[in-house]
């Protein structure tokens, strides 16, 4: 197991970090350390069928089974393909490349045209089609040098490495992009719909702006226009108020989490209800305030600065950067049943993305070499966990 130790150099860059003030990859000053705390709903609240949903136990753990593949340049996003294989993109490099999930070994579908990779911004997320099976269509969410943008490119294994990805079709585009904060994550939902999490590229004012795209979750139809049964009239918001989301996830009944970066006080997991206001700027983490809803859990940034998340076990699993840990949070309906419990803590540094592989196993992808990290022999890895 790879074990880190805060060096000289990682305290200078933290240093730097809280000059600036911004937790947004990786948290600003705290406040102090503390625990995580569980937070109260304010307006969201657990649907009355939650008390009738099996509860997870309060304490979990996690095994890490063995690594899966190394020397990985910046990976962002991970996607299971259905018949074996893992697609990750490389935010600095804008390649997405193919692992083996057995053999480790690595082949480049190729580079994503268009992709101008420069502080946050790169090629971010990526996600199959619904219809994948059928149409092999790769979507990716990507820094362009005017915006960030939704595209999407059929894949053929049958062509020479390096000349698998087909011409991006830009299904989607405008959305604010900065040199922090330029969200990235997307992902099917279960209603076939495209989810993506934006940031307000440092402009905060556009997270309460229900006609900008930033600061927001939204959602679309395959094709990139309003998805049917939007909140707001033709508007392909879906929910707003937010910094900066970077994990989507749903559980076994169909119910949207998010993660998203505080600035100096608290990072948020949150349950999404659509149309509702997440508060930012006004608020940051817990909120007096009834217009706003409340995490379902927050964390000093220090101990987080949330990355991806995955639904499995009956808990909602959070990947930390600057906190380099991952977390696991327990849920009865849309509410932590227990206080958030800390795995891997320091052991592989900085931690991206999870996705859900099934059956109590997850994918957990690290983030050392995106600059921000102290990478090591080996880095970036991807590793295979089972937890409970």
């Amino acid at each position: 197991m790879v074990q880190r130790r805060a060096g000289a150099a990682v305290l200078a860059a933290a240093a730097l970090l809280v000059t600036a003030g911004c937790s947004a990859d990786e948290g600003g000053s705290s406040g102090g350390a503390g625990s995580p705390a569980p937070s109260r709903t304010g307006t969201q609240s657990s649907s009355p069928s939650a008390s009738a949903e099996e509860t997870p136990p309060a304490k979990g753990t996690v095994k890490v089974v063995r690594t899966v593949a190394e020397d990985l340049d910046s990976p962002w996003g991970l996607a299971p393909l259905p018949d074996g294989g893992l697609l990750v993109s490389s935010r600095d490099e804008g390649t997405i490349v193919r692992v083996d999930e057995k053999t480790g070994k690595k082949t480049e579908l190729g580079e994503v045209p268009g992709v101008s990779a420069a502080g946050e911004g790169g090629l971010l997320g990526i996600a199959l089609s619904p219809d994948y099976a059928s149409d092999h269509m790769v979507y990716a969410y990507f820094t362009s040098a005017s915006d960030n943008r939704i595209v999407r490119m059929l894949y053929d294994d049958k062509k020479p490495a390096g000349e698998q990805l087909g011409a991006p079709d830009t299904i989607f585009k405008g959305i604010p992009k900065g040199v922090i904060h330029n969200g990235g994550r997307i992902a099917f939902g279960p209603d076939r719909m495209l989810y993506a999490g934006t940031g307000e590229s440092g402009d905060r004012g556009l997270s309460q702006d229900r006609k900008s795209l930033g600061g927001k979750i939204l959602r679309l139809t395959p094709e990139g226009e309003p998805a049917p049964g939007n909140p707001f009239p033709d508007s392909p918001v879906y929910s707003y108020g937010h910094r900066n989301v970077q994990g989507l996830a749903w559980d076994s009944r169909q119910r949207l989490f998010a993660s998203e970066f505080g600035q100096n006080t608290w990072d948020e997991l949150n349950a999404i209800k659509p149309g509702a206001n997440y508060g930012w700027p006004q608020a940051e983490g817990e909120s007096d305030d009834s217009g706003y809803v409340n995490p379902i859990a927050q964390w000093r940034t220090e101990q987080a600065s949330p990355s991806g998340i995955a639904y499995a076990e009956g808990s909602v699993w959070m990947a930390g950067l600057r906190g380099q840990r991952l977390w696991r949070v327990p849920l009865k309906g849309t509410e932590a049943s227990a206080a958030p419990q800390a795995f891997l803590d320091g052991d592989y540094g900085r931690l991206r993305t999870v996705v859900s592989a099934g059956g109590g196993k997850l994918w957990l992808v690290t983030s050392e070499t995106d600059g921000r990290g102290s990478p090591q022999g080996g880095d970036d890895r991807i590793l295979e966990l089972q937890v409970s």
